[in-house]
């Protein structure tokens, strides 16, 4: 069956028909109310979650479903040791189909390798986040009135910034769109993602000031330096407030940028700018909503839900991942793979052959 563990999951065709079908529902609710009567969706987060969580939640009850769950690991069986492929095989049998955020990269496709319902990545680690990449193509789109011709700022985390990889995968694959990799050099864009941009032959360039690219971009999107992704306090304390989004900073910016941010955000956008035309990001957490009502509906389909899934391979690695945020290093007896790349297929880490 179908899941969605990477946005590269969705073709873009597909990318298409599900912003198509969040617009539909916007504009007639009514005909979509009863549409998952009778269907359960199971949000498991593993991990905190504000508005990935009760969006699904809200995406389900507003398409006529019920919604059942938790949301953090200490309030399930993980506590007491059990691995994510037992958790999935018993909640497959009370629910349709799974929302899952995980703190450990790779835990979405470990998951979908056992599960009998589809699985939807919510966030694994700072790999991942595929239906945040929903939420942002959308918002774009209605903001620019297009995804193509595009110059994008990321601006922060952007080697933790799970956000930021899935948003690049999606983007690359619309004609003329280009990036301004803007991040401190401690959390620079990872190896794997950057020879994503390669691969594509997508113009790019890295800087380290919020300012110097400003009057070219038709996007700005902003990050969070994430406190739980770093192993020690003093390392997040170096380089937590290295950008500070504020109204004196957008004077050069062009009166159609818009400002995304995944949220939730901390000192790295002030609030003097969320009264500016071009601050999208609230207007962005309910496009999350509706293309997360869209994609429920579009994997529940008869015609996509009998589809064979599409799970990456590899062969036998007889090393160990040297991520140790790798759900192999943490999920027994899980095996593990390596691509045609020399990667990890679970985390995207390159493996020490």
């Amino acid at each position: 069956m179908r899941h969605l563990l990477d946005v590269c999951d969705l073709s873009v065709k597909e990318l298409d028909e599900l912003i198509a079908l969040a617009e539909d529902i916007a504009a007639n609710k009514q005909k979509y109310a009863h549409i998952m009567d009778g269907k359960k969706l199971a949000a498991l987060f593993f991990e905190p979650s504000t508005r990935t969580r009760l969006s699904f939640e809200a995406a389900m009850l507003e398409l006529g479903g019920q919604t059942l769950g938790f949301s953090e690991a200490s309030s399930s069986s993980a506590a007491k040791g059990e691995c994510v492929r037992d958790t999935i095989r018993v909640v497959g049998g009370y629910a349709d189909i799974i929302a899952m955020r995980h703190p450990l990269e790779g835990a979405a496709l470990s998951a979908a390798m056992k599960s009998y319902v589809p699985i939807i990545n919510a966030g694994d680690g700072g790999h991942c986040h595929p239906t945040q990449t929903l939420a942002d193509l959308l918002t774009i789109h209605r903001e620019e009135g297009r995804l193509d011709h595009l110059k994008i700022g990321l601006c922060g985390d952007l080697l933790y910034g799970r956000t930021v990889h899935s948003l690049i995968n999606a983007m690359i694959r619309y004609e003329g769109v280009s990036f301004v990799l803007i991040s401190p050099r401690e959390l620079e864009l990872p190896p794997y993602a950057l020879d994503v941009l390669k691969r594509a032959g997508v113009n790019y360039v890295v800087t380290r000031s919020l300012e110097e690219f400003m009057s070219e971009l038709d996007v700005l999107y902003m990050t969070r330096v994430q406190r739980e992704r770093f192993s020690s306090i003093e390392e997040y304390e170096k380089v937590k407030d290295c950008y500070i989004l504020t109204p004196e900073k957008l004077l050069s910016a062009k009166p159609t940028m818009r400002i995304l941010h995944p949220l939730p955000r901390v000192n790295e956008i002030s609030q003097l700018v969320d009264d500016d035309k071009r601050a999208a990001y609230f207007r962005q957490t309910v496009n999350g909503k509706l293309m997360r009502m869209a994609l429920l509906v579009y994997l529940l389909r008869d015609d996509v839900r009998s589809q064979p899934a599409r799970l990456a391979s590899g062969k036998s690695y007889d090393g160990k991942c040297q991520n140790p945020k790798c759900i192999t290093n943490n999920e027994r007896e899980l095996p593990v793979l390596v691509n045609e790349q020399g990667r990890c297929i679970y985390c995207e880490h390159e493996l020490k052959m």
